[in-house]
């Protein structure tokens, strides 16, 4: 079970410096996107049966976006939001690949308790939470909901932080997050976390959460727990698009994982999915485009 945002992404990819006031020429595509989108279907994409429980709008785009996860394999357990839009970001891509996002999370931003229906967490085994859903005041009681169910339900639980530039008061996401098996962090958001950008500062959150698997970027990826730091290489791959290389991640190192995977194993399948996500234009595996 994936719960996070779904929506569209506007991918502009330029050559030359976006021009302040006058025009920028852009290749653009129209892509399925969200957080919770990208992940549950790179999961679908590994043979993992996934649901991904999220709110759309009540419009075109939340209809294109349900069929999209469903041709991709993935169960939808969606809330149709009748007054808020369906989630859009303008992906802004330059020719080194690096992404910078213009979001509206729109019906996103309106998930709730209430979303949380219990009988959906009927049959699974894991909880996988965007951390876009707590690190939004308006959506956060419904994460928190998520969270908690899970555990009632006995399953298993892992959170991706998602944004660093989001996460202003540390201290109020670890309390969120505690107890949680998995965190799931880059290099950036464990600094917001800890202050160090070494995968080792991981270790101080094993009072909170169970493990921390990192992603180091060109350096690879770090799995770190009671027994100690676990590292691997990164994967050959020409930078496209960035965009969604995280949760490319999360999905090969939960599928791994809870296949009963070793470690390292599950870090080679985080790093893979990454690599193939890096590979092209948009954040999700190919024949889940719009």
């Amino acid at each position: 079970m994936v719960v996070g945002d779904a929506g569209l992404d506007v991918v502009a990819r330029h050559d030359q410096a976006v021009v302040h006031g006058g025009d920028s020429r852009a290749t653009i595509r129209l892509e399925g996107g969200g957080a919770g989108a990208n992940t549950a279907l790179w999961l679908a994409s590994t043979g993992t049966e996934t649901t991904l429980l999220a709110r759309i709008g009540d419009d075109a785009g939340g209809r294109l976006i349900r069929s999209e996860l469903a041709a991709g394999g993935v169960e939808c357990a969606f809330a149709v939001d009748a007054e808020a839009p369906t989630c859009c970001v303008v992906v802004l891509v330059d020719g080194d690949g690096q992404r910078s996002m213009l979001p509206d999370r729109g019906a996103n931003a309106r998930f709730r308790a209430e979303d949380v229906d219990s009988a959906v967490l009927a049959g699974a085994a894991h909880l996988h939470l965007s951390g876009y859903v707590l690190l939004d005041p308006s959506s956060r009681p419904g994460g928190l909901a998520a969270l908690a169910a899970a555990r009632e339900a006995g399953l298993t639980t892992s959170v991706d932080p998602q944004a660093a530039a989001l996460l202003t008061d540390p201290a109020a996401f670890l309390d969120d997050v505690r107890g949680v098996d998995l965190l799931l962090p880059n290099t950036d958001e464990l600094v917001a976390l800890t202050g160090s950008a070494d995968p080792a500062a991981a270790g101080a959150l094993l009072e909170i959460v169970g493990a921390v698997a990192v992603t180091t970027g060109l350096a690879g990826a770090s799995w770190v727990d009671a027994d100690g730091v676990v590292s691997v290489p990164a994967e050959d791959a020409e930078c496209m698009d960035s965009t969604g290389a995280g949760d490319a991640f999360d999905a090969g190192v939960l599928s791994a994982w809870l296949a009963g995977k070793s470690t390292m194993d599950a870090l080679r399948a985080g790093v893979h999915l990454g690599a193939r996500a890096v590979s092209r234009v948009g954040a999700q595996p190919r024949g889940a485009s719009c």
